[in-house]
């Protein structure tokens, strides 16, 4: 992820100070030593009227004047080295306004309360200018300051990214970040999208996980929702597990793929769901995502199938609840509540899910736990979503999509 030059050559134009031929002298310089020559107030002011009228080569032929003259104080050749630094980069002429900015900057000519702003200049200069490694020596001088912000540390992570230290970006920008997030507070977008194209480059699979968690808690948009759930397309390990991926893509709404309307929804009667099975086809159909007309007819047969076992589930459905809730153990009071939450009636789906998981003989009490967690969403329950999405522990797969549907209820 690159930085604009037009958005770079703004930083720099912001940075600028014309500094004002009666105010100039720096507050540190002895009383005695602020008298201006002759020799060189006459060419300064002549530099400095043609400034003020957007004459920049003029106002450069005149300092240059300045130049010239021998024996300057060190406040005279403060205020060349301002006026000189304002035209070379209103002229575009950075690597000449480096120069002087940076001689300028060890006299000590500058004031102390303008050394941050001189050193934010020296900074975005040397990246306009390429010149990496300088970039990264004024940001460590910049943070050991404590005057580094969100600019600062973008371009010296983007600095490290140009130099190929890929691996350094996603380091120093991930730092920054967490300490944004520590303090309670927001971090941009593009540090996070700086931080994921990195980890995207050293293949560090870890870092990027964690990045795009971060970017769907505090950016939702499906396209790092997408990144992340076809990364758990690749982790699932049976029919059980991908049903859970499809319900959270299909929740985050980046279910898209016309294959995987079909497997959902296959899954879903086979699991003993045909309401979910009959939503997730009808959305399919809704959002055109069949194409090609041998797929088209394919659905509509598995539609029709679905509604045909959804009137005679649904008819059997009050006599099932009442058979699972006294049974000793908790498999059927799971299987009632996947068919509940499959009609969307999640507050009968949490009620006998939770019913179940107080019962012994429950096949995978991590699955019903994340089933809980979506009822309990579905109901409108977030913070008691959260709580089961949290009880969801020992199974790596399950226990990652627990994390992602918490972050979903953030949303």
């Amino acid at each position: 992820m690159k930085i604009s030059s037009n958005r770079v050559t703004g930083l720099i134009v912001g940075l600028v100070v014309c500094v004002s031929f009666a105010g100039a002298l720096a507050p540190t310089v002895a009383a005695e030593k602020q008298t201006v020559s002759k020799a060189a107030g006459t060419p300064l002011k002549a530099a400095q009227a043609a400034m003020k009228a957007g004459k920049y080569q003029e106002a450069l032929t005149k300092l240059k004047e300045v130049q010239a003259v021998s024996g300057k104080t060190p406040a005279e050749e403060h205020l060349m080295n301002e006026m000189l630094g304002y035209v070379y980069v209103k002229t575009n002429q950075y690597g000449e306004a480096v120069k002087v900015y940076e001689a300028d900057l060890e006299s000590g000519q500058v004031p102390n309360a303008e050394v941050p702003k001189r050193v934010r200049q020296l900074l975005t200069m040397h990246y306009q200018l390429k010149n990496y490694d300088k970039v990264l020596a004024y940001g460590d001088r910049a943070i050991k300051g404590g005057y580094a912000d969100d600019d600062i540390y973008t371009l010296v992570g983007q600095a490290y990214y140009q130099k190929g230290d890929f691996k350094g970006a996603a380091k120093f920008i991930d730092g920054y970040v967490a300490s944004i997030i520590k303090a309670g507070k927001k971090p941009k977008e593009q540090l996070l999208v700086m931080i994921q194209n990195s980890c995207t480059r050293t293949s560090d699979g870890e870092c990027l996980q964690r990045t795009l968690e971060r970017l769907v808690s505090y950016y939702p948009k499906p396209a790092y929702w997408q990144s992340l759930v076809d990364a758990m397309y690749k982790q699932q390990s049976s029919d059980a597990v991908l049903m859970q991926v499809y319900r959270l893509a299909t929740a985050v709404d980046v279910l898209n793929r016309a294959n995987d309307y079909t497997e959902y929804a296959q899954l879903a009667l086979d699991a003993g769901s045909p309401g979910e099975a009959q939503m997730i086809l009808e959305r399919g159909f809704q959002k055109k995502v069949f194409s090609e007309t041998r797929d088209i007819e394919k659905n509509k047969r598995l539609l029709e199938s679905a509604k045909k076992q959804v009137t005679s589930n649904q008819a059997d459905l009050p006599k099932n609840d009442a058979a699972a809730a006294a049974a000793p153990n908790g498999d059927k009071d799971v299987s009632v509540g996947l068919a509940y939450l499959g009609y969307q009636q999640y507050d009968k789906a949490a009620s006998a899910f939770s019913r179940g998981l107080a019962k012994p003989g429950v096949p995978d009490p991590n699955q019903a736990r994340l089933l809980l967690g979506i009822a309990e969403l579905g109901a409108g329950r977030k913070e008691e979503a959260r709580k089961a999405f949290k009880q969801v522990k020992g199974n790596p797969t399950l226990e990652r999509l627990a994390n992602l549907w918490t972050l979903h209820t953030q949303a």
